[in-house]
């Protein structure tokens, strides 16, 4: 679900060249959840190679990763670890919802009603743990590092941004910020049009930033404050919320109480909420211990033998773009050796 924090932040557009030579530290499961959606066939299946074997996250992961890399962003994915107790309640109603639309595409397709197995294929994705292992396969023969965070990767994303490790933590979501990550990036490496669901309506999708300081600055709130009004709401840890309570209606009882605990509209139903303990996972999270990043190099040959021999990607289209990636490189090098020459 995602914490639902848009109505209340102003993005600030970002060009991605802005980027350059900064270490941006990317939830993996977001992200890789994102490719699985996505990147799909003409009614709706996920890539697949000859072998019948989900690619659409190698694909996602190799051309978003190459076109950071030519633009000189320095990338390093944070994996979540073993979820908190509280998760579970959301993690099974995401696994219905799959459930359900999987039943509703299956329908669909038999039915060619090619519009709706797209609408509901995308809602059917699932990552396993092959594809984990894939995904930090091909990552480490980009030479972009990885973590395997302790618990939540949003945590240990933001916990790299307070240690200066990081620029900025990019996801999707805007749990992140209530974790404490100095800097938030959505859309990173989106740019184009986006389709609305279930509309015939189609949006501009840029990168965005959004500053911790600045977002508690404009909206007249403390972060333990913010966090409160995360519970309101409903996160990952309380997926419901507080029945008709909305952002904007969260943030004003916030203003007005000062904290949770003295908000008359909830006091009756806070015994029901674990909220003292869901504040500690945003305030105190299970962070990696962590003092440097080292990034790798690109090994083009074990990049082309994975991708275009073992899981049947097109080796003209892998080649060509490792070789703007070299390009890229090249022409940096020069421009360094010129400035200091």
């Amino acid at each position: 679900m995602g914490l639902d924090l848009k109505p209340l932040l102003t993005a600030v557009p970002l060009k991605l060249q802005e980027l350059a030579g900064k270490v941006i530290a990317i939830d993996a499961y977001n992200t890789i959840y994102q490719f699985l959606s996505i990147i799909r066939g003409p009614t709706g299946e996920p890539l697949a190679n000859s072998k019948g074997e989900i690619t659409s996250h190698l694909s996602g992961l190799f051309y978003r990763n190459t076109n950071l890399l030519i633009e000189n962003v320095k990338s390093v994915y944070v994996f979540d670890g073993k979820a908190n107790e509280l998760k579970k309640g959301e993690i099974e109603r995401r696994s219905k919802i799959k459930k359900e639309a999987t039943e509703k595409y299956q329908q669909a397709i038999e039915e060619g009603r090619i519009e709706d197995a797209r609408k509901y294929g995308t809602r059917t994705a699932f990552l396993t743990d092959k594809m984990v292992e894939e995904s930090k396969k091909l990552l480490t023969q980009l030479g972009i590092p990885y973590l395997q965070a302790p618990s939540d990767g949003e945590a240990a994303a933001a916990f790299l941004t307070r240690r200066d490790l990081a620029y900025a933590a990019a996801s999707q979501d805007y749990d992140s910020i209530l974790f404490g990550a100095r800097k938030l990036v959505r859309n990173l490496a989106i740019s184009g049009k986006r389709k609305l669901p279930n509309r015939n309506v189609y949006v501009d999708v840029e990168p965005e930033i959004f500053e911790h300081d600045k977002v508690l600055h404009d909206i007249g709130l403390t972060h333990e404050q913010l966090v409160d009004v995360g519970i309101l709401i409903g996160t990952d840890f309380n997926p419901s919320g507080f029945p008709g309570i909305g952002p904007k209606t969260a943030l004003r009882l916030i203003k007005e109480s000062g904290r949770l605990e003295n908000v008359e509209k909830v006091k009756h139903l806070l015994p029901e909420v674990p909220y003292q303990e869901i504040r500690n996972i945003f305030l105190n999270p299970d962070v990696p211990k962590i003092d440097k990043i080292e990034f790798g190099e690109v090994d083009r040959e074990k990049v082309l033998d994975f991708l275009c021999v073992e899981k049947s990607f097109s080796a003209d289209r892998v080649s060509s773009t490792l070789d703007k990636l070299q390009k890229a490189a090249a022409n940096r090098s020069q421009s360094l050796e010129q400035w200091f020459g």
